[in-house]
């Protein structure tokens, strides 16, 4: 029987997981959708991730793998996959691909949003998904800076502390400030990201957003190289992982 590589879209309400990555004694979502395919396929899987989300951190988007040799329709795999899935967690497509492709490996580049209510009362429909800012924030200033993030830089002032990572060179094609209905959505796409990039990322721009800085000190703090003088890491909440590229053969973007 010829094994297949099996690739699913995925979707998660990250509130209630400790991130992505598999954690004995933790609620996962790698944990959890791993072992929910063990307990259908009857045989062991090893489900492999596009992105190793933090814990709070939610994804509309989300890209992972793995191999079987279950014949099961694809259809009927995915329905029977989210009939056993918690709420917090859909399987939104999946599909056959080549026997070398994989999730992580595979992957070109990812795209983040991060969700920004700006008002007195957040709606308590919106809190698990947002960062709450009362106060005015002067959007252009934070889009000015945004821009500073784009094309080939080094970010090792936007990655935690601690962080083990070959090069923290990374390559950011575009970096956004959006308003649309009381939010601001920070939008960035790039080749790749390091640990709490993306947060302190938006951490840096509420700083200028606050009028605390100019838009010019983003370009100050990658020149610096120092995360001491970045911003802080903004909330895990705001952020949703919403895309994964492949290159066309793997399925293009996901």
């Amino acid at each position: 029987m010829s094994e297949r590589n099996v690739k699913l879209k995925l979707a998660y309400d990250g509130t209630e997981f400790y991130g992505w990555q598999l954690q004995p004694s933790h609620r996962t979502v790698q944990g959890l959708v791993q072992g929910r395919l063990r307990e259908m396929l009857g045989e062991p899987v090893e489900l492999a991730g596009a992105g190793r989300t933090d814990a709070g951190v939610h994804a509309s988007g989300q890209v992972a793998s793995f191999r079987t040799e279950s014949q099961i329709p694809m259809e009927a795999f995915t329905k029977g996959l989210n009939a056993i899935l918690p709420p917090d967690v859909r399987v939104l497509s999946g599909e056959e691909v080549p026997p070398e492709f994989h999730a992580q490996k595979s992957a070109l580049g990812k795209a983040y949003r991060y969700q920004i209510f700006v008002g007195e009362v957040c709606p308590p429909f919106q809190y698990r998904y947002v960062h709450h800012e009362a106060r005015p924030l002067d959007a252009e200033a934070m889009r000015k800076g945004a821009a500073l993030l784009e094309g080939e830089h080094d970010f090792s002032a936007f990655q935690s502390t601690g962080s083990d990572v070959k090069t923290s060179v990374r390559t950011i094609h575009k970096a956004e400030i959006l308003e649309a209905k009381g939010l601001l959505e920070f939008r960035i796409e790039g080749s790749g990201f390091l640990r709490h990039m993306v947060r302190t990322a938006v951490g840096t721009l509420l700083e200028v957003g606050r009028g605390a800085n100019p838009p010019e000190w983003v370009q100050e703090i990658l020149e610096g190289r120092s995360r001491a003088a970045a911003g802080p890491t903004a909330p895990a909440k705001g952020l949703f992982l919403v895309r994964v590229d492949y290159p066309p053969e793997a399925g293009g973007k996901a």
